[in-house]
C-alpha cells in the first residue's frame, strides 16, 4: 500500500470512540507524545504556534475530574443540577487513559479565527495520528471547560476550546 492508500484509510477510519468503549489498557508514553506532537505539525499563519495542550495522567487525571465535577455542581442551578451529568463528568475522565486540555493562544498577529482554525487542524492530526495508532479520542467541549482557567493557568490572550480524551480500544 502506497502512502496515499493509507493515508486515505487512515482518514476514512477516523471518528470519535467515546471513553465508554476504552479498556483499562495503557497507552505507551511514546504514543501520547507523538498524538500531542502531531498536533504541533499544523499549518499557522505567521508561525505563532497558538496551541497550548496539557496532558493529564494518573493522579492529576483524578484531580481535573473532581474539579470538573465540582465546577459543574457550583454553576448548576439547583433545579437544573442532574446527578447523572455529574456522574458522568467523572467517569468519562477516569476511563479515558489520558486527557489533554485544549487551549487557544491568540498573538494578535492574526484574526483570532485563524488561530482557532490552527488548533483544530492540530486537533485533527491528533485525530489522525491516536487512528493509526489504534487509539480511541474524541474532542469535548463542555461550557464548563470556561471555568478551569485557574488550573490550566489560562492567561487573559487564551481560551480553553475543550478536552481531547485518549483511551485504548479493543
Amino acid at each position: 500500500m502506497n502512502q496515499a492508500e493509507n493515508l486515505k484509510e487512515i482518514i476514512e477510519k477516523r471518528k470519535s470512540i467515546f471513553p465508554k468503549d476504552y479498556t483499562d489498557n495503557k497507552i505507551p508514553q511514546n504514543i501520547i507524545d507523538e498524538v500531542v506532537h502531531s498536533a504541533t505539525l499544523a499549518p499557522n499563519h505567521k508561525r505563532t504556534k497558538p496551541w497550548r495542550f496539557k496532558i493529564f495522567k494518573g493522579e492529576e487525571k483524578n484531580r481535573l475530574a473532581l474539579e470538573m465535577q465540582a465546577i459543574y455542581k457550583a454553576t448548576q442551578p439547583e433545579h437544573a443540577f442532574l446527578e447523572k451529568k455529574y456522574q458522568d463528568i467523572g467517569f468519562k475522565i477516569n476511563k479515558a487513559d489520558t486527557v489533554v486540555s485544549i487551549v487557544v493562544n491568540f498573538s494578535g498577529m492574526v484574526p483570532q479565527w485563524e488561530e482557532i482554525a490552527a488548533v483544530s487542524m492540530g486537533v485533527q492530526n491528533m485525530y489522525l495520528t491516536c487512528t493509526a495508532n489504534n487509539i480511541g479520542c474524541y474532542w469535548s467541549s463542555p461550557p464548563i471547560v470556561d471555568h478551569l482557567k485557574e488550573s490550566l493557568q489560562i492567561e487573559e490572550n487564551q481560551k480553553c476550546l475543550g478536552l481531547f480524551y485518549m483511551g485504548k480500544t479493543d
